[in-house]
C-alpha cells in the first residue's frame, strides 16, 4: 500500500477523532444519586438549624443545584444555564457536580463541612487522580462561586416593617393567643422585599382582590370554612381530616422527599435530575416570595378572627361563633390570602409535570410519617396512614391548596387563588428557565 502525505493525515485525522470519541462523555452513563445525597443532607441540615421558617434551606438547595447544573452543562451543553457557562468538555462531571454542589453547601453550612465532606468523598473517591477530576473541581468551584456572588445582597433573611391596623372587616388581626406567637410578631413581612431567582420582581404575578365582605362569594367561603375547618366538624369526612393534617409539611421537605423518591423510581441521567432539582427549588423559593407580596399587599383577615368577630363585619349573612376553633387548633401569625402552601406546593408539583419526562399524567404515592401537631414548635405527630396516592402531579397540588380549608386556617378563595398563582410561576419558570438546547 502506497502511502502519501494525504493518506497520513487522513490515518492522524481518524485516530485523533476515535482517541476523542473514546473520551466522549455518555450522558445516560451518570445516574442521579450524588444530586439526591446532597439534596438529602442539605434539606436534613436546614431543619436541624431553622426548622425551614426561614428561606436559608430552599435557598442553599437552589444555589447548590444550579451549581451543579451549570458545571454539567459546561462539560455536555444539555439545558441552558443559569449563573456560569463556560466550555469544559474534558472535565469529569462527578468531580465537576460533586464539587459544585460541596461548594455551596459548606458556604451555607460551614459547621457542617465534615458531614458535607463525606458525601463530597463518597462520589469521587472511584475517580481515578488525573487531569480530568481536577478540570472538574475547578469547574464545580467556579460553578458554584457564580450562584453565590449572583445571590448577594438577595435580601434572603432580611426584615421590614408591619403596623397592624384597626379591626375592621376584612383586616388582617393579631390573635397571638392562637398563633402562639408573641404579642405584636408578625412572620414573613420580609418575604415580600426578597430578589426571586427566576421571576422579574417580588410582585411578578398580582393576584386580584379577595371577595369584598358583604359579597356573596365571601359569606359562601365563611360559611364553609365555619363547618369543614372547625374542630368539631360534623360534615368533614375522614378523609378531608387526614389530607387536612398530612399536607401541613412544608413544601421544602415534602416535595424534595417525592423528586428523591421519583428519581430512585424512574433513574434519570445526573443532568435532567439536577435540573429538576433547581428549577423545582427556585419555584418553590419564588412562590414564597411573590405569595408574601400578595399577602402583604391585601392584608387580609384569616377565618380564625373572622368566625369570631362576624357580628362585627356588616354581612348580615354571616353568623359570629366566638368559641370557634379550628381542627389543629392554631393559625399561623400572617394574613390569609393567598395561600403560601397553595402556592408553593402547586409550583413544585407544576415543575415536576413539566420537567420530569412524563407530563401531568402520571400516578405517584407521597410519604409523609409526621407533621406538626399544631404550630411551628408543638411537637411532631405520625400519620395514619403515612401516605396519599395521586393521578397527577396538577391533581396533588389542587389537594395541598385545599387541604387548608379543611384545616380550617383559610377560606376556599385564598387555597384557589393559590393553586392559580403556584401554576403560573410554575409554568413561567418551565417556559423561560434551564430550557433545552
Amino acid at each position: 500500500m502506497k502511502f502519501t502525505y494525504f493518506t497520513l493525515i487522513g490515518l492522524l485525522a481518524m485516530l485523533t477523532f476515535q482517541n476523542c470519541k473514546s473520551q466522549e462523555v455518555k450522558i445516560e452513563d451518570y445516574n442521579a444519586s450524588l444530586a439526591s445525597d446532597f439534596n438529602k443532607q442539605i434539606i436534613e441540615t436546614a431543619i436541624a438549624e431553622d426548622n425551614l421558617l426561614t428561606m436559608k434551606g430552599v435557598r442553599s438547595a437552589s444555589m447548590a443545584h444550579v451549581a451543579m447544573h451549570d458545571a454539567l452543562n459546561s462539560i455536555v451543553p444539555k439545558y441552558r444555564h443559569y449563573a456560569y457557562r463556560t466550555q469544559s468538555p474534558d472535565a469529569n462531571p462527578i468531580s465537576a457536580a460533586a464539587y459544585a454542589a460541596y461548594s455551596v453547601a459548606i458556604n451555607q453550612y460551614p459547621d457542617k463541612k465534615e458531614t458535607f465532606k463525606k458525601i463530597l468523598e463518597k462520589h469521587i473517591s472511584n475517580i481515578q487522580d488525573s487531569e480530568s477530576k481536577i478540570k472538574g473541581k475547578t469547574l464545580g468551584e467556579a460553578a458554584a462561586d457564580a450562584i453565590l456572588q449572583k445571590r448577594e445582597g438577595d435580601k434572603w433573611n432580611g426584615q421590614a416593617d408591619y403596623t397592624f391596623h384597626p379591626m375592621a372587616p376584612g383586616v388582617y388581626a393579631e390573635f397571638n393567643e392562637h398563633s402562639g406567637t408573641p404579642e405584636g410578631f408578625i412572620f414573613g413581612a420580609g418575604l415580600a422585599a426578597i430578589k426571586p431567582f427566576l421571576l422579574t420582581n417580588y410582585d411578578h404575578f398580582k393576584a386580584p382582590p379577595p371577595p369584598k365582605i358583604n359579597s356573596e362569594a365571601y359569606t359562601k367561603a365563611f360559611n364553609e370554612v365555619k363547618e369543614l375547618g372547625r374542630f368539631d366538624s360534623k360534615t368533614r369526612t375522614k378523609d378531608q381530616s387526614h389530607l387536612a393534617m398530612w399536607w401541613k409539611e412544608f413544601g421544602e421537605s415534602s416535595h424534595n422527599n417525592l423528586l428523591r423518591d421519583l428519581i430512585k423510581k424512574e433513574n434519570p441521567n445526573l443532568w435532567d435530575a439536577t435540573r429538576s432539582f433547581a428549577l423545582m427549588n427556585m419555584v418553590i423559593f419564588d412562590g414564597y416570595v411573590n405569595v408574601f407580596y400578595n399577602k402583604f399587599h391585601y392584608n387580609h383577615w384569616r377565618p380564625y378572627t373572622a368566625i369570631r368577630w362576624a357580628a362585627n363585619d356588616g354581612n348580615d349573612s354571616t353568623e359570629p361563633d366566638e368559641e370557634w376553633n379550628n381542627l389543629h387548633k392554631h393559625t399561623y401569625p400572617f394574613p390569609s390570602y393567598p395561600s403560601a402552601h397553595g402556592t408553593a406546593s402547586t409550583a413544585a408539583m407544576t415543575v415536576l409535570a413539566n420537567t420530569f419526562g412524563k407530563g401531568d399524567n402520571y400516578k405517584f404515592t407521597m410519604v409523609q410519617k409526621e407533621v406538626d401537631s399544631a404550630g411551628f414548635f408543638s411537637g411532631r405527630m405520625k400519620m395514619d396512614p403515612p401516605t396519599r396516592s395521586f393521578s397527577s402531579f396538577s391533581e396533588a397540588g389542587l389537594e395541598a391548596s385545599m387541604s387548608r380549608v379543611y384545616l380550617g386556617i383559610h377560606f376556599r378563595y385564598d387555597s384557589e387563588e393559590g393553586n392559580k398563582l403556584g401554576a403560573q410561576i410554575g409554568n413561567y419558570a418551565s417556559d423561560n428557565f434551564l430550557k433545552p438546547l
